[in-house]
């Protein structure tokens, strides 16, 4: 059975970043939206309204648009997803695309100018950083000359609408900060949840191996029970042929050896048997236990580590030896060791409704400008010992974002405060219902 090792290295998920790219088919089924919606316009504004507008030319544009849509579509699969550069210049036509429109029909004067916003708005929830700045550069460069050039605003002749400069300014001002704003807020909340997707799928992993190292000793058994029937058959038949072989036979010693190795064959796999058989010392410990278990690994470490617990033991919990819960444990422990200064304090305590573990440490504690986001992924902020290295660890990051999902898919609940004055250390407090942590057992049981 393998030991649980608290420490243990993270899956390469969390070290990986995946390439930012979209599918050719997104961009093809959004710009023939926007072509139906461009030519609906045109039409309106020229037959519905009776406004004059350079309307062949006006439709010649959108043509342009289709006829890139439908070479996309046959020169390339719809599901394949674009290299970041590519997708970027498909974006930068529909700006240069709607920025020729606008000039057409009265620039920035054209209500439809917002629409600039929409390719930089795709760019910064599928594309890097620095394409989609390229891209609102490119937005604002065109918005930036359509107040300064562009043919008359589709408009009653006989009184024709002239905008003062200063509100044309307003509105290259407007869509200016619309870019820059609603561009940087659209990454920001794309990269968080890129982000959360990737921790979640690191936390499955390291689930999953926890779980695996668990069930070594229910395939043990299964191997025991599986190859003794086959094991006892050759032992039968070695021993009848030794019988049946003179000791000084040719083959007498190479018989007898047989017999001798499928009896050791046999011998093993009967400890293995009484080893998965045996599952309380594995499967289910009394919390003190578990407590010492995830400590074990961290004992060597130069820092003192200490055990609280109740001396009474008769209501002690007995509880099952979850994956989920040694790894969370462990890595929170891990955090406290890396930081302390020369002892760290486990505390548990129990009662007949919850069932609590107390981690503290002597170290710098938590900054407070990161109390409020501690446990989101990627959160790397702790304070420094005074008398830290570059090589030591900086803060919480991942690891504690694993542990605590992992303990609070199993029930519990996680507080985090630092020592009150003048001491000094952070404090981890995980409580359960004692009713949810002994459900294992209770449904083992049954």
């Amino acid at each position: 059975m393998g030991r649980y090792t608290a420490a243990m290295p993270l899956p390469d998920l969390v070290h990986y970043h995946p390439r930012r790219n979209v599918r050719l088919d997104t961009l093809v089924r959004l710009r023939w939206l926007a072509i139906i919606g461009q030519t609906t316009a045109v039409l309106v504004v020229d037959f519905g309204l009776e406004f004059e507008l350079p309307l062949w030319t006006c439709l010649a544009v959108i043509a342009l648009s289709a006829w890139l849509n439908i070479a996309l579509r046959l020169r390339f699969h719809m599901t394949q997803r674009l290299e970041p550069d590519r997708a970027a210049w498909l974006l930068a036509f529909d700006i240069a695309e709607l920025a020729v429109l606008l000039f057409l029909t009265g620039g920035l004067q054209n209500p439809f100018a917002f629409l600039f916003l929409a390719p930089v708005l795709l760019s910064a929830t599928a594309l890097p950083p620095r394409f989609t700045l390229m891209l609102g550069g490119f937005a604002v460069a065109c918005a930036t000359v359509l107040v300064f050039v562009h043919y008359p605003l589709p408009w009653d002749s006989e009184d024709p609408l002239q905008l003062p400069p200063i509100y044309m300014m307003g509105v290259w001002l407007s869509i200016l900060l619309a870019i820059g704003f609603i561009g940087v807020y659209a990454w920001q909340i794309t990269e968080e949840a890129r982000q959360l997707a990737d921790a979640l799928a690191a936390t499955e992993l390291v689930l999953a191996h926890e779980q695996h190292l668990s069930q070594l000793d229910g395939l043990a058994a299964a191997a025991a029970h599986e190859l003794g029937t086959p094991l006892s058959t050759i032992s039968v038949i070695a021993k009848e042929l030794e019988n049946a072989i003179p000791a000084q036979a040719p083959h007498g010693d190479d018989v007898r050896l047989l017999r001798e190795q499928a009896t050791r064959c046999r011998d093993i796999l009967a400890k293995l048997t009484e080893l998965s058989s045996d599952l309380e010392p594995f499967d289910r410990m009394p919390l003190t236990t578990l407590i010492e278990e995830v400590i074990a690994p961290h004992r060597n470490f130069g820092v003192a580590i200490a055990v609280n617990a109740p001396e009474d033991r008769s209501t002690e919990p007995v509880v099952s030896r979850n994956p989920a819960i040694l790894y969370g444990l462990g890595n929170l422990l891990e955090n406290a060791v890396d930081f302390a200064q020369e002892s760290v304090t486990v505390g548990a305590k129990w009662d007949d409704e919850t069932i609590e573990v107390v981690i503290s440490d002597d170290g710098p504690g938590f900054a407070p400008e990161i109390m409020d986001r501690i446990g989101e992924p990627y959160v790397t902020t702790r304070r420094r010992k005074p008398n830290a290295t570059d090589e030591e660890p900086t803060g919480l990051g991942l690891g504690f974002f694993i542990a605590k999902t992992l303990l609070e898919r199993a029930g519990a609940n996680l507080s985090l405060a630092n020592r009150t004055a003048p001491e000094r250390g952070a404090i981890i407090t995980i409580r359960w219902p004692r009713s949810e942590f002994e459900w294992p057992l209770t449904a083992a049981a049954a």
